[in-house]
């Protein structure tokens, strides 16, 4: 403790204090230092243990009344919350300085040292340093206690899409995990050609209808059922259904435009192959390397279908091909893609090697095909497909094979994978085989297109070998180390995320 006085002068002298009767300079109280300390205390009424309330599970702080912010530790967020609980108190004295001792992190204290200033005896000013001790309380907030119950909810966001591949899920899981849209669910349910989210409250689901409209190309419909109803004070309680449905058309996909579609796209041929699914469906010719985007509301006013599934693609391997340039298009025409190339190929079914059957068409797989390659391809000259426009068309402009990726060997491409996804943890009864295989289709998918990994976050595998070339021996391509990244916990008593240091 200390008297603020002005600076002495040469000619000032000495008088003696009215207490002990020692020689001090003259100050408005006529008491020396020692005297005013035990005489006055100015941190009388300032309480000096205080407790603070910490949930574990969301790392938050209370912030009276009602309210919980996440603060780290020794932040200016932390210590303005530990002012505001001494507020009340210190309403008589005037707050100098204040800052945070060092403690052990998982003493669950936290030591503010607090410098004030008071007026006392005939005007003196004192000013007094001492430490205030926070002690963290364990207290469950209210969204804390929702999530634990699992079965409250205010609103569910229903995702659906009608096919057989979940290629596009994949890519919205990721998405979602790289905006962590997950955060705010109560609960995520895998289900049968979709995926429900659960909210505790209409916002958070809202954000994320909004957020799967501009990152897929979908519709919704809003329903809402009444729980309750108060005629006293004429307020009601709602639980709130979004039904979202999403193309179903996934990567990889055969398609079959109406003639109306396919002129409006710049003449691009009817049967087109789906390059892949993002905010829109890209679309590319194998006759003419035309590609088209095709955006939600387009598609719900021209819809068209798969006219093949995954599990229908057969094995072709390649006896021939003929690289062609400089093809004209017709007037009219859209763009036309330049990382594909159009070639014509002489292809055989690897299950008919014995028999002389061999298959001719376009495509725009050019720049990766050559002789002796196996490829995944769809045989329109000996299936039997009911489409209303593929039945309307003209059968010489119907292709007998269509192509659609190169094949690789899996078990190599495997075992060289070095990185990794991560994944949103969700309630489901297990992975079956066939989720497995359209699960590493989707791995095999980003590791082929750079457009399509550009908006994933993809994570370095420390347990495998760092990878030092994009492509492996047999050309199949890979991620560089370039575009992982590594996969952090922060488990450093000096980390960012002070609630950490908190828990047990």
């Amino acid at each position: 403790m200390e008297y603020m006085q002005a600076p002495a002068t040469s000619s000032q002298g000495n008088i003696l204090c009215c207490t002990c009767g020692i020689p001090i300079p003259p100050n408005p109280a006529n008491m020396c230092v020692s005297c005013l300390r035990t005489t006055v205390d100015i941190s009388e009424g300032i309480p000096k243990q205080v407790n603070l309330n910490f949930c574990k599970q969301c790392e938050r702080y209370l912030q009276p009344p009602a309210s919980w912010v996440q603060c780290a530790l020794e932040s200016r967020e932390l210590l303005a919350l530990c002012l505001k609980k001494l507020k009340g108190n210190m309403t008589k004295v005037r707050l100098i300085d204040a800052g945070f001792l060092w403690t052990e992190p998982h003493s669950k204290r936290i030591k503010l040292k607090v410098t004030i200033q008071k007026e006392v005896m005939n005007g003196a000013i004192l000013q007094q340093v001492f430490v205030v001790e926070f002690v963290i309380q364990g207290q469950m907030c209210d969204d804390c206690h929702r999530v634990e119950a699992k079965d409250f909810w205010n609103s569910v966001v229903q995702v659906r899409q009608k096919t057989s591949h979940k290629k596009t899920f994949y890519y919205l899981e990721q998405l979602i995990l790289k905006h962590k849209l997950h955060q705010n669910a109560l609960n995520i349910k895998e289900i049968h050609e979709g995926i429900d989210f659960y909210y505790a409250t209409k916002q958070h689901a809202q954000k994320m209808v909004d957020f799967l409209q501009c990152t897929v190309p979908c519709r919704s419909k809003t329903s809402q059922r009444l729980i309750s109803h108060d005629i006293h004070s004429n307020t009601f309680n709602y639980k709130s259904t979004y039904s979202i449905e999403i193309v179903p058309v996934c990567k990889d996909n055969v398609v079959c435009l109406s003639p109306r579609l396919a002129q409006s796209l710049g003449n691009m041929g009817q049967v087109c192959v789906c390059a892949r699914v993002t905010s829109t469906i890209h679309l590319i010719d194998p006759n003419t390397l035309q590609i088209a985007e095709v955006d939600g509301g387009t598609y719900w006013r021209n819809p068209f279908n798969s006219l093949v599934s995954p599990r229908q693609l057969e094995e072709f391997i390649v006896m021939d091909t003929d690289i062609i340039r400089n093809q004209k298009l017709g007037a009219g025409a859209g763009i036309r893609s330049n990382k594909h190339t159009l070639a014509e190929v002489w292809v055989q079914k690897t299950s008919e090697m014995d028999t002389a059957q061999q298959y001719h068409c376009r495509t725009h797989l050019g720049h990766l095909l050559n002789i002796g390659d196996l490829v995944q391809g769809f045989d329109f000259a000996n299936s039997n497909v009911n489409d209303e426009f593929l039945n309307k068309m003209n059968p010489s402009h119907i292709p007998d094979v269509v192509l659609i990726k190169k094949s690789y060997n899996r078990s190599k491409r495997v075992k060289r994978r070095n990185w990794k996804l991560k994944e949103m943890d969700k309630d489901r009864e297990g992975m079956a085989p066939e989720d497995e295989r359209q699960y590493q289709d989707f791995l095999e998918d980003l590791e082929e297109d750079e457009a399509l990994r550009k908006n994933v976050n993809i994570f370095r595998d420390a347990s495998k070998i760092p990878v030092e070339s994009d492509t492996d021996d047999e050309g199949a391509p890979r991620i560089s180390l370039m575009e992982m990244l590594e996969d952090l916990s922060l488990t450093d008593a000096t980390g960012g995320e002070g609630a950490d240091m908190l828990t047990e």
